[in-house]
């Protein structure tokens, strides 16, 4: 396999149809007027795309991260120019109506992006992104304008007392319903868990997704495993500004790095990590935009030789702080190098190739417990199992790590959406043995996708998270472990099988024969299938709406640019 490598085209300045000539006196006046001198007109304009909000932790520091990307890149001799985005706080939102916009954030985020860059004719940016679908969202703009550019994760979070962190919060609910701890513990949890700025603190997307775009090549070395309040953050957003710089006088561009071997590196690194299932989503989003082909059996076939290597939360026990303090994620990122696990020919925002920016990499200390050997793994393949069956003809993704066994049959207890569910998980309702189906909560049917990491941490605080297992056509927050599968499709709101589940069904999840099924005969569905009619919409106008109309199956990364499902 041949990796792709540098197509340098030269420095092209699309600033120039903005402040060149006579007849752009008007767009040099107005600029004139935010800060520019004669002299920035004859620089490289470079945008710094900054998520900052105080919505959430997870971005309420980026506005000083994006000052110093800033800085960095005027340092370099270009100009730079600041401006914003939305996000949203998954963790906020989670359990409530308003997680149906979280997915529908990130295509905002990247025609927000796409629709100021192109707008102001920037020769290159900097996107900073810090909360779960920013991240995906930035990298979305940067892959569509395919324009110089370098991506900036904000950070991982401090972990809170006790090691704690916003999953601890969501499973002491569920051990309150369960009678394992008191509302004053509940409350105690509530009030240590986040410290401070930062994103959730486990392998959860937001880590995930910064772990995939540094082995995408479009961050800079170790960006994806620094400290939120750290030196080397702010260090981390000044040479990104710089790289943009150069990266333009280069004239290598997205295209030049996002070839297919490079979301191969993606999976490899994810799947290592133990990383979220919206990663499966995001990668074949992003690898859309860039008109590269991925699909979920690309998941299938590089998950059969890549190991789970890290020990690392939901699953597992460490936190990203602690991978951050015995050296992050490069020095894994070299293991797997030297086992010819990733394609080191990939060229990188560095202007090097992959390869070339782990040379001088070193091992992890002598004695850490937190990545395994390969001798030694925690999964020798993929915990991200794409499954098929007359449950899932195109396919779904479970998120099977082995400590919850490879398999699972029960009888169906059917709910129409999370917040019934998550009632009936409290209220005692669910029982060991049942598979919980949560459907009507896909891209089309919520509309949005909502996660479910209230109702499987509900299940989790119950102590029944290797005893129930939980099915749905909406998706899972990083945070979510147990015998989980999400990304049913298709989804019920189409009239997907799913759809067509009823309590009392009997349901075998096989991770091993990667087959989800519905233990019902095909004649029995087709009799189902002749009764069924499609719900009507549970929302009438505006963004959701919108979203509903040309969102793709989640087999396809749910994106709302080309053709839409028929």
């Amino acid at each position: 396999m041949t990796d792709k490598g540098s197509r340098p085209g030269g420095e092209r300045r699309y600033s120039s149809v903005v402040v060149d000539g006579i007849a752009q006196a008007p767009s040099r006046a107005m600029l004139r007027a935010v800060g520019f001198t004669e002299a920035d007109f004859r620089k490289s304009q470079i945008g710094i795309a900054s998520t900052w909000s105080n919505v959430t932790p997870c971005n309420m520091h980026i506005d000083v991260l994006a000052r110093e990307a800033a800085a960095g890149a005027d340092a370099a001799g270009g100009k730079a120019v600041i401006f914003n985005t939305i996000t949203v706080s998954d963790g906020i939102s989670m359990g409530t109506p308003g997680m149906r916009y979280s997915l529908v954030s990130r295509e905002v985020i990247a025609d927000s992006i796409e629709t100021v860059v192109g707008a102001e004719g920037f020769d290159g940016f900097v996107s900073i992104g810090g909360c779960d679908k920013n991240m995906p969202g930035c990298v979305m703009a940067m892959a569509r304008m395919d324009r110089p550019s370098v991506f900036v994760y904000g950070g991982t979070i401090k972990p809170g007392a006790g090691r704690r962190d916003i999953v601890s919060v969501f499973e002491a609910v569920g051990a309150v319903a369960g009678g394992r701890i008191s509302e004053a513990q509940l409350l105690e949890v509530e009030q240590t868990a986040i410290p401070g700025p930062g994103s959730c603190g486990g392998m959860y997307t937001a880590n995930t997704m910064a772990s995939a775009i540094e082995a995408l090549g479009l961050s800079l070395p170790d960006s994806s495993a620094q400290e939120a309040v750290s030196s080397h953050k702010h260090s981390d957003c000044r040479r990104a500004g710089a790289a943009v710089v150069e990266l333009v006088r280069r004239g290598i561009r997205p295209s030049d790095i996002l070839c297919r071997e490079a979301f191969e590196n993606a999976i490899t690194l994810v799947i290592a990590v133990g990383g979220s299932t919206n990663a499966v989503l995001h990668l074949l989003a992003i690898a859309h935009e860039a008109g590269i082909e991925l699909s979920l059996a690309d998941f299938t076939r590089i998950g059969a030789r890549v190991p789970v290597l890290a020990d690392l939360r939901p699953s597992g026990y460490y936190s990203m702080s602690e991978l951050v303090a015995i050296g992050g994620i490069q020095p894994l990122m070299k293991m797997l190098l030297d086992a010819r696990l990733l394609h080191g020919g990939c060229l990188t925002v560095t202007g090097k190739t992959l390869a070339e920016n782990l040379a001088g990499v070193g091992s992890y200390p002598e004695g850490q417990k937190i990545i395994r050997g390969f001798d030694q793994p925690i999964k020798k393949d993929s915990h991200l199992v794409v499954l098929q069956g007359n449950l899932a003809p195109e396919g779904a993704v479970a998120k099977i790590t082995g400590k919850e066994g490879l398999s699972f049959s029960g009888k169906a207890r059917v709910f129409g959406s999370e917040e019934l569910a998550l009632d009936a998980i409290l209220g005692g309702v669910v029982v060991a043995g049942d598979v919980v189906v949560i459907r009507y909560e896909g891209p089309k049917g919520g509309p949005g996708m909502r996660e479910m990491l209230s109702p499987t941490s509900a299940i989790m605080g119950r102590g029944l998270g290797d005893r129930v297992a939980l099915i749905t056509d909406g998706r899972f927050s990083g945070g979510s472990h147990g015998f989980v599968v999400g990304h049913v499709t298709p989804e019920a709101a189409v009239g997907g099988p799913i759809a067509l589940v009823r309590d009392g069904d009997g349901i075998t999840i096989d991770a091993a024969a990667r087959a989800i099924t519905l233990d019902v005969t095909d004649a029995e569905l087709q009799r189902r299938r002749a009764e069924w009619t499609a719900p009507a919409a549970t929302v009438r106008q505006g963004v959701l709406t919108k979203y509903a109309q040309l969102v793709s199956s989640a087999s396809r990364g749910a994106v709302t640019t080309g053709q839409p499902d028929p």
